[in-house]
């Protein structure tokens, strides 16, 4: 067999610029270990619009679980399933919205119940700044909620004891 030849390997310009952008951005992209990170409420109240439209991760206790009726949204949909409760840690408490399901009819009891401890990742909604938020009565503009800070929580894990 004869012996190999190794050849002098190049690389595209455009593939090392690429490759150069790429490693570059790598330090902006959240680590699972940064989006673990635990947020306490009373940080959320005390300056809510540094975390206007922020997914964060809080930890507490389910109080006051009330499933929705199903609601109608803007585009015309009708959402099934949704729930409010209140989360409350050791510094202070906030209002949480779990949406329902939009366009599937669906009768389901909420996931949560209450005294259960959980960890949520969810969107904080600071008032004043437009848009829609959960109510008793289902989607509802924000402005009739002046100075209510609430969670929409987009994923719910229980807590070990």
């Amino acid at each position: 067999m004869p012996p190999m030849r190794l050849r002098p390997f190049r690389v595209d310009p455009c593939l090392s610029l690429w490759l150069s952008f790429a490693l570059a951005c790598i330090p902006m992209v959240p680590s699972p270990l940064q989006a673990e990170a635990t947020t306490t409420i009373q940080e959320v109240l005390s300056d809510p619009t540094l975390f206007h439209l922020r997914q964060i991760t809080l930890h507490g206790t389910v109080r006051n679980v009330q499933p929705l009726d199903p609601y109608e949204i803007p585009a015309g949909s009708t959402c099934y399933g949704g729930y409010l409760f209140t989360l409350e840690d050791d510094t202070a408490s906030l209002p949480v919205a779990v949406p329902g399901l939009c366009g599937i009819p669906l009768v389901k009891d909420p996931d949560v119940e209450d005294g259960a401890r959980v960890a949520i990742e969810a969107t904080i909604q600071a008032p004043s700044h437009g848009g829609y938020a959960l109510s008793f009565k289902g989607g509802k503009i924000a402005m009739d909620q002046e100075g209510i800070v609430q969670a929409i929580a987009t994923r719910i894990t229980p807590l070990a004891d």
